[in-house]
């Protein structure tokens, strides 16, 4: 068995250069929430020294809230923010001689096309320029996935190991107190779950059908060294590899 493990990276975390052993994928800041050439350019870097598979990680642009609440701006100043974001990604991946693998849109932004079909589809009418050889990671069973699909964009499913489920599959709001798995332990549990049995157990105690291709450690978790060093531990131990 194989499983792709990513990190949203280039985020201004000092510690990140120790999460790059451990994925397989990661989803560089670009401008958005955070980043500029310097910090795009020193995260590139460390994916090609460790091999990892690189992807745009385009928001809101809204650094003071670090692209975590939905902007009601227009969708001429999104599409222009947006492309921005995937313009200066794509010429610092120039510099490094190196292609986009993926996109996948931050916070605010993720939450919001996954529930709102038309959100979905302006986000979509923005980056499928951009889309022809990478992929798109997306929530299973979201909006996005399905205005994906009909433009004929590949997609990634995607499952956040280090945060607690709701039971429509949306995201524990950050507000609350068990929006965020802590143990290096528990996000193994919940990882291994959907590995194994194609399920995730809500935080009302359900379980819940779940598809993932990809699963998401955030590189800002205080624990997310630990975390990633004990799921790469057990996950060798099961001949599962992190590919």
């Amino acid at each position: 068995m194989k499983i792709d493990i990513n990190c949203d990276v280039g985020e201004g975390v000092v510690n990140e250069h120790l999460l790059f052993p451990f994925i397989s994928s990661c989803n560089i800041a670009c401008g958005g929430h955070f980043g500029d050439k310097n910090s795009i350019d020193k995260t590139i870097q460390l994916a090609v020294d460790n091999n990892v598979k690189i992807g745009a990680h385009p928001s809101f642009p809204d650094v003071k809230n670090f692209g975590r609440k939905v902007m009601h701006i227009s969708d001429g100043d999104l599409k222009m923010s947006i492309e921005n974001q995937i313009n200066l990604f794509q010429e610092r991946l120039l510099k490094f001689n190196q292609k986009l693998h993926h996109i996948k849109p931050h916070g605010a932004l993720y939450n919001l096309i996954a529930k709102e079909k038309k959100e979905a589809e302006k986000f979509i009418e923005i980056i499928k320029k951009y889309t022809n050889n990478c992929f798109l990671y997306v929530p299973y069973n979201s909006k996005i996935e399905k205005v994906a699909l009909k433009n004929n964009i590949q997609i990634k499913y995607e499952f956040f190991a280090d945060r607690n489920y709701n039971d429509d599959l949306s995201l524990v709001s950050r507000v609350q107190k068990n929006a965020i798995i802590e143990k290096p332990e528990d996000v193994f549990k919940h990882i291994f779950n959907v590995l194994k049995n194609g399920k995730v157990l809500t935080i009302s105690g359900n379980e819940k059908i779940m598809q993932a291709d990809t699963f998401c450690v955030h590189g800002d978790h205080v624990n997310s060294v630990e975390i990633l060093q004990f799921i790469n531990n057990v996950l060798k131990d099961k001949n599962i590899k992190i590919v």
